[in-house]
Order: C-alpha cells, then structure tokens, then sequence
C-alpha cells in the first residue's frame, strides 16, 4: 500500500471528468444529507424534505444509470470534493425553507453558482441570474418532486448545458414560479426575444431615383451616429451577412475620420467641403459628395460636464462583451475626464437605484469602484431607471455646461411601461430642460436597434455599438469631445437641385432621416446633432440632363414657356443649391448656412477626387451592396476593394485596413 501511495503521489492528478464532477457533487449531498439526520431541528421548523434531499434524489438516480468505476485516483478526486462542498453547504447555513436562491444561499443557488455559465448570446436569459437576487417561491409540500429532471441536472454538468436547460424562451416560462411579478411582467419575460434574428432593426426602404421636375427639393437630418458599421462588422466577423435592414450606410460613411477642412470659428461651426466626380459603379451619371465637419472645441474651452450612466445590470447583461465590456468602456471615459465634470451612476433590474451619487471626476477611485462593484441580476425595468437618471441629472444640473444621461444596454426595456412611444414622450420632454441622452448599446441577442435609435434622436444625442475594447475607445476616448459636447442642435441638410442641369438624383443613405420639405424651415421639428469636430457626409447619385442614363420621361403637359428660374445666365453653371440650418445648444431659433454647388466642384475622374472622397465612396458602395441596393448589383465586392485600397491614405488607427478585411469577409460570404 505504502509503495502505491508513493506511486500515487508522484502522478500529475488527471483532468476531472464531467462524471467524476456529478459523482463528486452527489457524495457531497448525500454526505450532507446524513450530517443533517442527526442535527436538531430548529425551533419553529417543521419537519419537511430538505432541498437538498429534493436534489440529491433526482440526481442519484442519474447518476445511478452511470458507472462508478472505483479506482485510487477517482477516490482521490471524488472525497476531498464531496467534503469540500459539505462543508461550503454547513457555512452556508442551508435550510428546508426554501428551494432556490435566498439570501442566506440555498442549495440549488450553490449548484448553479458552481456550474459552467452559458455563453452563448443566444441562451442568455434574464431569469437564471435573479436566483442570486430575488425572493424564491415557497417551499414545495411534501412528495414534489425538483424543478429540474434527471437529465437537466446531468446537462448542467456538461459544455452544452444551454440544450439541457432549453432555449431562453423555455427557461423564462418558469417565470410565473416566481413570487412578486405581475402577469403582464411575465409575458413580457416570456416574450424576451430567442436568438439573434429577434433583433430589431428599424425598416426601411431605399431611396428611390427622384425626378428633379417632380420632386426638386431634398430634405434630410443630419445623423453622426455609427451603431451601423459596428453591428455590421460584428455580423461579418462572426461568420454572418448583416440583416438588410441593420446596414444604415450613412452611418458607415460616418463611422471613419476625416480630414474634412473644419470651421474657423464657433460662430459658424460648419464648413462644407463639396465634390461632383462619375460615378464608379453607374456610367452616365455623377456623384454629388458633400462633407461638413463641425468646429473643434479646444479641451480647455469645453464646459463643464454633469454626466449620469444608466447602466442595465439585468440578467442578461451576464456575458463577457456586455456588462464587463461595459464596465472597462465606461472606464476609459472616467480617466479621460476634467476634474471640474461629475459623475453619477444609476442601474436598472427589477428596479432603479442610485449607485453613486454626483460625485466629482477628481475621485476617480470612488468612480471607479462603483463600476467594478456592479453584478447583473434581475429583469430590465428600463423606463423607471431613465426617469431615476433624470432626476438625479436634474439634482446636479451645471448651468451653461452639459448635462447627459448616458444610456448603457443590451437592448430591450422588458419590465415597466416601455412602450416606444412612451419612452420617446418622456425623453423629448426632458431634452426640453437640456438633459441630453446617448444610447451605447452592447452585445447581440436581445438588441432593440430601433428603441435605441428613437431614444437617442428624440434626446438630443448619439448611439453608438460597442463590440470590442477598441470600439469603446475609438467612441469614449478618440471621440470624447465629439460625443459629449454638442456645437450645434436640430443640424438640417436642403438640397435643391437645377432642373436645366440635372434630370434625376438619388440620396444615399438617411432612409430613417428623411423630412418633409416644409420640415426644413419649421424649428419644431427636431433633427439631429453634431457635436464638437463630428463630421457629416452625404453623397448624391445625380444624373445629368441628357444623359442616356436618365430614367424618367420628360413630363408631355410640362409647362415649357415658363423656364425654370435656374436657367437664368448668372445661374446657369450651378448645379444645385445646398442649405443648412441649425440651432446652437443652448437656443431655439436655427441660423443658417447656404452655397451653390457649381461646375468649380466639378472634378474629371474619380482619380481626381481627394483621396477621403474615395474611401468614404467605396464605404457608400459597400454599405448599398449589403442593403441589396439594384443599383450596385454589377459592381462587384472586389471592385469595392480596390476602390478603398487606393485611397486608404493615412490610417493611424487602421480602420481602413479592417475595413478592407470587411469586404473581403462579405464577398467570401456572398451568395452571389
């Protein structure tokens, strides 16, 4: 015996199996089991199945089915386990009140706990993480059996322990089991979206070819957001063609720097940069590329900041690129702040609470301690922590500076009065006090894109995706200045085209930020935003009068005596006429900005166009041959790359580059 021993102990102890972990976990049931026969019960309690009897009985006779081979090494494995979760179950004070989580710690909270989680964002569920938070139903009677089977508890112990448990719509359908959830919270529990394709993306269509006789004037809001690229390149690095109607593509022109010629002043602060060249992917027409760049403030010019992160910390938040992404990415914007700015941070599960209260970016200690401390747990009461993170913005409200709720999630708001329109209502009324709102949504499988984009429009504010570290610090770093101080507000863009020099034109992108013509001059309507040093950029498909590619016919009842007031000598080289209006942060009534758009812009070939007119053209083509836009069908994905390989000009950060490997990535996945 002693030569084994000796033998024994010079042996590197092998990887425990997924049986040798199920026999190690039912010994130490069954060793707690008999500890507790010989306990004496406490006063008050009566006598019922412990739960974990309950569970030790469901997973003997699984674990009975299996072989238990003996051998030296398995014991050496299997006894100092069982003993040490005994001992983890005493310490833990387990008692016949309840099954499931409890404050105290119940024995089917210490199994889950002590399981692999799932990973997969399509088994995120936001029930199994309230375990560790919320109340447990009452005790079953006597001879009921576990909420789990035989076979789900196995599963547990195994890689595919997402299969055992069943997808998160089946999981959630536990969810009248719980105590303290109102039937309408269920269902919309239950109704928690299933996999990846239950994102919701705002539809749209894509813009057709205008008639400039028809339809002269074209009216848009400005949009600096870039949610699009980000969700974009997550689809396609994950092996995936994005979902139509995802691919925003004035949001993946938008999503790259520029070394757009800026304002001089904040008096003015845009400055427009404009370019007519043909078009690479349709001979016999033009494109008409337009890019302001908004004036940049300088760090010691810029206000003070009252900043509020509304954090979800609910269930589903518990992946890796979702609440820790989350917490390393509101990190980074911490260090990057001024002393003089606050923070405040409030979550939401379940319920809202105040985390920190106002406290100044100089303790960034403090700051940060109250993100590492945050865990997920709970449902998603998404509308009760807006009002609480308004309220607290308002308590800390900084006159003449900026004062924004910074909304962090995963996607929906499940629990609570969360109607879209509801929510908008409430974030427009509070846009009117000069709270504004950004969204930065996180991870995929529960991802409102649309709810997202209606917030942050409607409260004066930018949404972004956060997919990597990277993003996180190209968004709250690199763009800081950007994303927190606003220059301008309600930003309108007027194109009003020449109907002697051109015949049809077709905006690119801004599907879901077109205006009605009359929008343009009513300061009631809201817009979008730039903040400071943001770029615009928008590209038109023009057609030429004459052009073979005209696909219109000339009106017959057109009346052609009266000559188009365009057609005057002093006018008759511009090409169209482009306005913008726009409010500073803190007024009402817009300014605005105008200029022709004359054959000087004019430019003989692509070649001859700077070289970010190029890129930001192939990043148009791109973002039209994954909406499936008809007009790019022969312009093929190679085409692209080597439209944006000679112009990737200077790419410190490499965005280019992974852009580049984006188009490579969609043309390998193509079906075409």
């Amino acid at each position: 015996m002693d030569k084994q021993l000796e033998t024994l102990s010079h042996l590197k102890a092998p990887s425990a199996s997924e049986d040798a972990r199920a026999r190690a976990l039912s010994a130490a049931l069954q060793s707690f089991d008999a500890t507790e026969k010989t306990a004496t019960l406490a006063q008050g309690k009566e006598e019922r199945p412990r739960p974990s009897s309950i569970l030790n009985r469901v997973w003997s006779t699984a674990m009975n089915r299996k072989f238990l081979t003996s051998s030296a090494i398995a014991t050496l494995l299997l006894v100092p386990a069982a003993g040490f979760i005994a001992i983890e179950l005493s310490r833990n004070n387990v008692s016949g009140g309840a099954i499931g989580g409890t404050a105290a710690g119940g024995v089917q909270d210490l199994a889950v706990k002590s399981l692999p989680k799932p990973t997969s964002p399509s088994d995120v569920e936001t029930e199994a993480p309230a375990q560790y938070a919320e109340p447990a139903a009452p005790p079953a009677p006597q001879g009921r059996t576990s909420d789990f089977n035989a076979d789900q508890i196995s599963g547990l112990l195994k890689k595919d322990a997402p299969a055992a448990l069943g997808a998160k719509r089946s999981v959630a359908q536990a969810a009248p089991a719980r105590p303290g959830l109102a039937e309408a919270d269920r269902e919309r529990i239950a109704a928690t979206p299933t996999s990846e394709s239950d994102e919701r993306f705002p539809e749209s269509q894509v813009s057709g070819v205008k008639s400039v006789a028809a339809e002269p004037v074209s009216t848009f809001s400005a949009d600096v957001d870039t949610a699009s690229y980000s969700f974009v390149r997550r689809a396609l690095m994950a092996g995936e063609l994005p979902p139509p109607a995802s691919v925003r593509t004035e949001e993946m022109i938008n999503y790259f720097p520029y070394d757009w010629a800026g304002a001089d002043t904040a008096d003015q602060p845009f400055k427009a940069t404009v370019t007519v060249m043909p078009t690479p992917w349709n001979k016999g027409t033009e494109l008409l590329h337009v890019a302001i760049k908004g004036y940049d403030l300088a760090p010691a010019k810029a206000p003070p900041a009252n900043l509020v992160f509304l954090i979800d910390v609910s269930g589903s938040m518990d992946e890796a690129d979702k609440l820790p992404l989350l917490k390393s990415a509101f990190r980074l914007l911490v260090d990057k702040l001024r002393p003089e700015d606050k923070v405040s941070i409030v979550t939401y599960a379940g319920n809202a609470g105040t985390v920190l209260e106002p406290t100044s970016a100089s303790d960034k200690q403090k700051i940060l301690a109250a993100i590492d401390g945050l865990q997920p747990g709970g449902s998603t009461a998404g509308a009760a922590g807006i009002e609480a993170a308004y309220d607290l913005a308002k308590s800390a409200f900084v006159k003449d500076g900026i004062n924004r709720v910074m909304l962090a999630t995963d996607g929906d708001f499940n629990v609570g009065p969360s109607s879209d329109d509801q929510l908008k209502t409430l974030i427009e009324s509070e846009r009117k006090t000069g709270i504004f709102l950004s969204v930065l949504g996180f991870g995929r499988g529960n991802l409102n894109d649309g709810l997202m984009q209606a917030l942050a429009q409607n409260g004066n504010g930018t949404a972004a995706y956060i997919d990597t570290l990277a993003e996180a610090e190209k968004t709250l770093v690199q763009e800081a200045s950007a994303a927190l101080f606003p220059i301008a507000k309600d930003v309108k863009f007027q194109m009003e085209f020449n109907p002697a020099r051109i015949a049809e034109y077709r905006l690119v992108g801004y599907e879901t930020r077109a205006l009605k013509r009359e929008d343009f001059n009513n300061d009631r309507v809201d817009a979008g935003d730039i903040g400071s040093g943001h770029s615009v950029t928008a590209i038109y498909e023009i057609t030429p009068k004459g052009s073979p590619a005209v696909l219109t016919d000339d009106l017959r009842y057109a009346d052609k005596k009266n000559a188009p007031l365009a057609q005057a000598p002093d006018r008759g080289d511009e090409l169209a006429f482009l306005k913008i209006r726009y409010k500073k942060p803190d007024e009402d009534k817009s300014a605005l900005i105008s200029l022709p758009i004359t054959d000087a812009n004019d430019v003989a070939s692509i070649d001859k166009a700077p070289v970010d007119v190029r890129f930001s053209t192939a990043v148009a083509a791109f973002g039209q041959k994954l909406r499936g836009d008809p007009a790019l069908t022969d312009f093929s994905y190679d085409a692209v790359t080597a439209l944006a390989e000679n112009a990737r000009g200077l790419d410190a950060f490499g965005y280019r580059a992974e852009f580049l490997r984006l188009v490579r990535l969609a043309s390998g996945l193509s079906p075409h």
